[in-house]
């Protein structure tokens, strides 16, 4: 995925940074303690977010999910591709919406966004989760937001497509994912839409009180 038209947001904001070393450390700290399941430290165990169904949630996995992502496969295999994607798109979204609220109030917006898609999963899911798409989802529905008409080239979709579009797109998939989930989908549909909800429901109140118009 890569946007043309945006170039100024390429250069990386400092809570984007910041939030970009926290996951790729916690996630090296996931993999140092992960190796086998049976091991007392198993980390993820510990930080990822249980559903209120299987009776073993803990108030602070709504915090320590976000910054934690998929460690090993079923086969033992690394998983690069979860956080990747995950940093590439915080990156790619908060960097522009950071430049445009600043530190602070960027910060508090991904952390609210954040909490929304937890607390979306524990009421509207089963099992566990790990991953800052929730709050990523949020940043998306900001960006489409204030940066509407914004082309992306999206792979392998050979012409570009608007933000707006995009959210659109992406908030369908999670829809349908939620209520149709495949036998091997391990996907946090209901966490993706609660944060992207989440961001729009921000996003509009504070444009709103800023009396500002972007394009």
């Amino acid at each position: 995925m890569a946007y043309n038209n945006y170039s100024n947001s390429k250069r990386i904001t400092p809570v984007v940074l910041n939030l970009l070393i926290i996951n790729i450390l916690v996630w090296l700290a996931q993999l140092a303690f992960d190796k086998s399941q049976e091991h007392p430290y198993a980390l993820t165990e510990k930080i990822a977010l249980f559903s209120l169904d299987t009776g073993e949630f803990k108030p602070y996995q709504l915090v320590t999910y976000m910054f934690a992502h998929s460690s090993y496969d079923q086969f033992g295999g690394v998983v690069f591709s979860h956080i990747l994607f995950n940093m590439y798109a915080l990156w790619m979204f908060g960097t522009a919406l950071e430049r445009v609220w600043g530190p602070k109030r960027f910060l508090v917006f991904y952390l609210i966004c954040g909490l929304a898609a937890g607390v979306a999963q524990l009421f509207l899911s089963h099992g566990t989760a790990v991953g800052a798409s929730g709050a990523i989802m949020g940043l998306l529905a900001g960006f489409g937001y204030l940066f509407p008409n914004t082309e992306f080239f999206i792979l392998p979709i050979p012409f570009p497509i608007k933000a707006k579009y995009m959210v659109a797109i992406y908030a369908a998939i999670d829809l349908f994912g939620g209520f149709h989930p495949g036998a091997a989908d391990n996907i946090a549909h209901y966490a993706h839409l609660g944060g992207l909800v989440m961001g729009f429901i921000l996003v509009i109140i504070w444009n709103k009180t800023n009396r500002k118009t972007f394009y």
